[in-house]
């Protein structure tokens, strides 16, 4: 299908909260969109249930070989491990920030928010977390609130895996599904 949305799915090799991963991919095919996984190598990813090793994934791009053009919306999944990784990787902030400009849609989850103060982006707008991360988003000029899910322009914020419905709603919403 040529006219098929695209929605990159940014991680790091390991430390992503799996259902943050699994359940906004469904939603994302659900859509009728495409799902593309995009990570800093080749090979497979290493999902989590919390602190427990789970499933691998296979990677379907690098970011060293992907655009912001390539696709129609980003999702950023949590899991500690995963943002705190993929933070140092200057390709990936690159990428995230450059999609978080670009005006597309950029949904972000539970730690995940990490990457988008790395990237430089959050000045003046209101999102949601997992709660640690409040310091670091107001330090980045982000208004931290509670909420189940934010809607600030292009960016969907939710806390953690118990929002994944509202999460999942508004970024089919986002792809006009």
């Amino acid at each position: 299908m040529a006219d098929q949305k695209k929605v990159a799915f940014a991680v790091a090799a390991e430390g992503i909260e799996q259902v943050e991963l699994t359940e906004p991919w469904q939603a994302v095919k659900d859509a009728g969109a495409q799902p593309v996984l995009v990570s800093v190598e080749s090979g497979e990813v290493q999902g989590f249930n919390h602190l427990t090793a789970a499933d691998t994934f296979p990677v379907d791009q690098t970011f060293d070989a992907v655009s912001v053009d390539d696709f129609d919306a980003l999702v950023l999944p949590g899991g500690v491990a995963n943002p705190d990784a993929l933070r140092t990787e200057e390709a990936a902030v690159g990428f995230i920030r450059d999609f978080v400009t670009s005006g597309k849609p950029v949904a972000v989850i539970c730690h995940g928010p990490w990457t988008l103060v790395e990237a430089g982006v959050l000045d003046g707008r209101r999102i949601t977390s997992w709660p640690s991360l409040r310091t670091d988003i107001t330090n980045a000029g982000g208004q931290w609130v509670d909420e189940e899910v934010v809607v600030d322009g292009n960016l969907i914020s939710s806390r953690n895996p118990d929002d994944l419905p509202a999460f999942n709603r508004e970024i089919t919403k986002a792809l006009g599904a």
